[in-house]
């Protein structure tokens, strides 16, 4: 790790100041990713800005939406009454992520802004087109069993980790960012980026801007909702595949649905094309077989990582059935 100033601020525009001044600064939130890149010499940046003395740790109900300040811990969302009776799908994919140490100290914002886990960009020896663009992705012919089946390019077949970004993308979240002109929303299903020939980029973040809140309207998906994570082992791995569900029922019938997905593609991956064909039909596991037959179209294995083209339907059908139990 080479040497680095350390800069403290108490306000998002003083943040921004600093910001503008070294657009190659980076902020320090729990540092539970930055810091293990650092050591790693995946990045080195000059220049830290801590914001964890900026009061951006709400979460409370502004009209019809929920507010998640960026800098609100993991563990403090998750355990929120208010995230628990109102949005009981992230809770559940929050405490599905990490360790409970490190959910303690891990942000919403900093969650956001988690790097691929990718055996390849770790390991600044081998080829990686997100740490060094041109250099080539190892990964495609290379160890592939946790990598991407949708939206994969030439240059890059890395998957989104978080599991707090899944559940965010199915409950079509707002992101809120700070700017030098005041403040910019986007779509969270918008944030995030496919690799395709800059997957050096994994969001959609201005070199001048940063995220202050998260608003998530509010829904109708509480009492049937699900969110399903496969991994390794019980705890402290990452998704090999993950489906949030949620559906709106009238007796039998689906009103509404939401379905995304995680350890799939390069952002988390929302199943519009799922939500589209079950809306309005009888919530059985035929439907739901169909559902997950159409949310695979466009899938494409790398060798290792074939047994997602199964897995991932099957956990799609799994978690819709589970969030459908609630009842």
């Amino acid at each position: 790790m080479i040497n680095f100033q350390y800069l403290r601020t108490t306000t998002a525009k003083s943040a921004l100041t600093l910001l503008q001044k070294d657009k190659n600064a980076k902020f320090l939130g729990g540092g539970t990713n930055l810091i293990d890149l650092m050591k790693r010499g995946v990045t080195a940046p000059e220049k830290l800005i801590d914001i964890n003395h900026v009061p951006l740790k709400q979460i409370e109900l502004v009209g019809s939406k929920i507010h998640i300040g960026a800098m609100a811990t993991n563990t403090a969302v998750a355990e929120h009454p208010l995230i628990q009776e109102k949005l009981p799908l992230l809770s559940w994919a929050l405490n599905a992520g990490a360790s409970a140490q490190l959910r303690n100290v891990a942000t919403v914002g900093g969650n956001m802004m988690q790097r691929t886990r990718c055996g390849y960009f770790y390991d600044t020896e081998m080829p990686c087109n997100k740490r060094e663009a041109g250099s080539g992705c190892g990964a495609i012919d290379g160890f592939n069993r946790m990598h991407a089946i949708f939206g994969t390019s030439d240059k890059c077949i890395a998957v989104h980790p978080s599991d707090m970004c899944i559940a965010l993308v199915a409950l079509d979240a707002e992101v809120v960012l700070a700017t030098p002109k005041g403040e910019r929303k986007i779509l969270f299903k918008d944030f995030h980026r496919l690799a395709g020939d800059t997957p050096q980029l994994d969001n959609n973040l201005k070199a001048d801007e940063m995220i202050v809140r998260v608003e998530v309207p509010l829904n109708n998906f509480a009492k049937n909702a699900y969110y399903l994570k496969v991994r390794d082992r019980a705890s402290y791995a990452f998704a090999l595949v993950s489906v949030a569900a949620g559906l709106e029922l009238q007796g039998n019938k689906i009103v509404n649905v939401r379905l995304a997905m995680g350890g799939v593609a390069h952002k988390p991956w929302r199943l519009t094309s799922a939500e589209d064909f079950l809306k309005g039909k009888e919530a059985t596991t035929e439907n739901f077989e169909q559902a997950a037959k159409l949310s695979m179209t466009g899938a494409k294995g790398f060798g290792e990582n074939d047994f997602k083209l199964t897995l991932a339907p099957n956990t799609i059908i799994e978690a819709l059935n589970l969030a459908k139990s609630k009842a």
